[in-house]
Formats: structure tokens, sequence, C-alpha cells
């Protein structure tokens, strides 16, 4: 881990070149990633008139994270992290060369799971090897501006796939991704600096290497924080999510404007939240930012859950995204310092694979859940669960120290 400090905040992306590149990187390709979100969403729909093809989309858009990237992650730790990630921008430019030319959507659905593996292996590749690129004082600062790129990219992305793909269709947003995912390799060519450090233990196989990762996990009460508190927050916000839609139309009335102004609020909190985190990481440490950040999404959920209308709710919408984006600043700094180089990839794989499962949970749950009591219902079941996650959090981060030394037993 680089020792020192450079500057804070946005002042990072003029002082520290291979983190600029990194961030250009990520930030390009999310937003074509977006962008096609949209486009593969309408293609499938238009394709076929069936929302189980949008619902069999979406599975094979986070299930990869799930399996591939529990039972992949040592290859984070083994190989070169710039050509995992250089490899699987090219992997993702390619699918997206051939989806124009794909006839049926049961094809648009495979590549797009070829698609979730490898982003399954981008993320956790880029979070694991941005402890090498910034000082540590600085990695609260790292992350907070990594994660709100991908909340701008998310609305503005969003926001031109649907315009591009109304106006030309959805091949010129494949062709166009195709792009951001070339432009963003060549900046991960450009990095200079390594993205992990220069002494590498050997394997002991890929089974041990996968369970030694597993056991790191459970045995560092930092890195156990975020695979308990934050799987039930993850459940929560699956649940919040997918009666978000029924909240804005039948509760409040709202019609589809209405549950566009509660996404676009959750967005913003999410990049201001993000943005904010660094800052007050390097201030009061990680344990109050971290169980007040989760205090804000349970009063978020539950004060939009009773509010008049769609506007009084927009409002907790935006406090429960700053306490989101937070945490999720704060999830990543508590992997990076906890979690040495040589398992920081199979760490973040463990954390992000369980949080996806919980998500998915939350997704089956929420529909039947949403039908037999009502939105409103739903987002107080999503306050609970987050009040909860908050005591967890709470006791678990009690007495951890901000760099604590990892525990790990070798096999």
């Amino acid at each position: 881990m680089k020792s020192g400090r450079s500057g804070a905040g946005l002042g990072l992306l003029a002082e520290a070149a291979s983190f600029r590149r990194l961030f250009l990187a990520t930030f390009t390709s999310s937003i074509g990633t977006w962008l096609a979100f949209v486009a593969l969403v309408v293609d499938v729909y238009d394709r076929t008139g069936d929302a189980n093809w949008v619902s069999a989309l979406l599975i094979a858009d986070f299930l990869p994270i799930v399996l591939v990237g529990i039972l992949l992650g040592p290859l984070i730790d083994r190989l070169p992290r710039r050509n995992i990630l250089v490899a699987a921008d090219v992997l993702r430019a390619g699918v997206f060369c051939v989806l124009p030319f794909a006839t049926s959507a049961a094809q648009i659905v495979g590549l797009a799971l070829i698609i979730g593996v490898a982003t399954s292996l981008f993320r956790p590749a880029v979070f694991a090897g941005l402890p090498n690129l910034v000082a540590d004082d600085d990695l609260g600062h790292a992350n907070g501006i990594l994660q709100s790129a991908e909340n701008f990219a998310w609305a503005v992305g969003a926001l031109a796939g649907g315009a591009l793909v109304a106006a030309s269709g959805s091949d010129a947003a494949y062709w166009l991704n195709a792009g951001t995912f070339v432009v963003s390799a060549l900046f991960i060519l450009g990095i200079r600096q390594s993205l992990e450090e220069q002494e590498r233990s050997p394997s002991a196989g890929h089974r041990r290497d996968l369970v030694e990762g597993l056991r790191m996990v459970t045995r560092s009460r930092g890195l156990l924080t975020i695979l308990v508190a934050w799987s039930i927050v993850t459940l929560g916000q699956a649940i919040g999510n997918v009666s978000e839609i029924v909240l804005a139309k039948d509760e409040f009335n709202a019609g589809d404007f209405g549950y566009g102004v509660l996404v676009a609020t959750a967005a913003v909190g999410l990049t201001i939240g993000s943005l904010a985190g660094g800052d007050v990481i390097r201030r009061f440490g990680i344990r109050v930012p971290y169980v007040a950040g989760v205090v804000l999404l349970a009063v978020g959920f539950a004060a939009a859950a009773v509010s008049p209308n769609v506007w009084v709710a927009a409002v907790f919408v935006v406090v429960s995204g700053l306490g989101n984006g937070a945490v999720v600043v704060c999830n990543a700094v508590l992997v990076q310092r906890n979690a040495p180089d040589r398992l920081r990839g199979r760490a973040f794989t463990v954390v992000m694979s369980i949080g996806y499962a919980f998500f998915g949970l939350g997704m089956i749950v929420a529909g039947p859940l949403t039908n037999g009591f009502g939105a409103r219902t739903a987002w107080g079941i999503s306050a609970a669960l987050c009040a909860v996650a908050a005591c967890f959090a709470l006791v678990l981060l009690s007495g951890v120290e901000e760099r604590e030394s990892p525990v790990v037993q070798t096999l």
C-alpha cells in the first residue's frame, strides 16, 4: 500500500495520474454500460413483448457476480490485475460488437451472461488494486470519487441510452458501448503504477485459495460487518426497489413521472453521499459514518413510507441515498484496509457476491410482499431491516481499529 499522502478530494484526479486514468476508464465504461442497459431491455422486450424475458436478462446481468465472482475470485489475486481489467474490457467490447447481429432474445440473454462474467471480475479488480495507486489517507476520497462517477454515469447513461434508442435503435447503442470499452482498456494500459504488490505468494491450489479468502472474510470483524450488516441492508434495498414503482403510482398517484422522481432523487443522494464519504471517514473514522449511514437509510425508507405525497417522499429518498452512498464508500475502505493485497481480490468478490445473493433474494420476496401488504408496508419492512443492520454494524465495528491487522489462516 502506498505511504504518504496525496491530494484531497477531487484534487486526487489532478495529482495522482494513475488514479486519474483508472477513474477515466471506469467512468467511460460505466456510461456505456448504462446506455447499453437501456438498449438491451428495450431490444429484448420489443422482440418478445414478454416481461419474463426481461427478468431473464436482469438475472443474466447479476447472477455471474454471485456465482463466478466467488469461484473465480482467486484469479484476481494470482493474475496481474491490469491484464484482468483489459481482458474484461476487450471481452465486453467484442460481445457488444456481436449483439447487433443477434437474431433472438435467447441469444441476447446468452451474450448478456458473458458480459456479466466479465463485469464480475472487472469491478473487484478495480477496487482491489486501488490502494496501490493512492495514499492510505486518501482511500476514502478515492473510493468516493469512483462511486460518485458510477452514480453519475447511471443517471447520464440511462438518459442518453433512452434518447439514442428512441432515435436510432438498439444497435447504435451497442456499437457506441463497444467503443467505450475500447477507450477504457486504453486508459488502463496507460496506468504506470502496479495494481498489485510486487511480491505475490505462491498459490496453494484453487480450492485452498478460495477457502483461504472465505475464512479471512469471516475472521476479520471489519469484513464481517460487511458480510452481515450490508447483506441485511441489500435485502431491504431490493424490497424497496421492487415496490418503488407501486409506491409512486398506486400510493402517491404520481404516475410514471413520480416514479422517475424517486429514482432520480435516489441517484442524487447516492452521488452526494459518495463524494462526502471520504471527508467523513478521514474526520471520524469508519464506525461513525457506517452506522450513521445505515441509520439514514432506515430513516429515509420509514419516512418515505408514511409520506403524504411523492414530493415529500422524494426528500427522504435523498436522505436514504446519502446514507447509502456513504456506506458504500465505507465498505470499500474496510476491505482495502483489512485485507492484505494477496487476498484483497477474493475479499471483494466474496462480499460482492453475497451482497448480490441477498439482493436477489429480496427481489424474489418483494413481489408477493408488495402485492399482499402494499408498498408502504414493504418500505416499512425495508426500514426495519436497515435498523437491524445498524445494530449489527454498531456491535461488530466496536473496537475495530481503523487499520485492523487482517486475521489470515494459511491452509
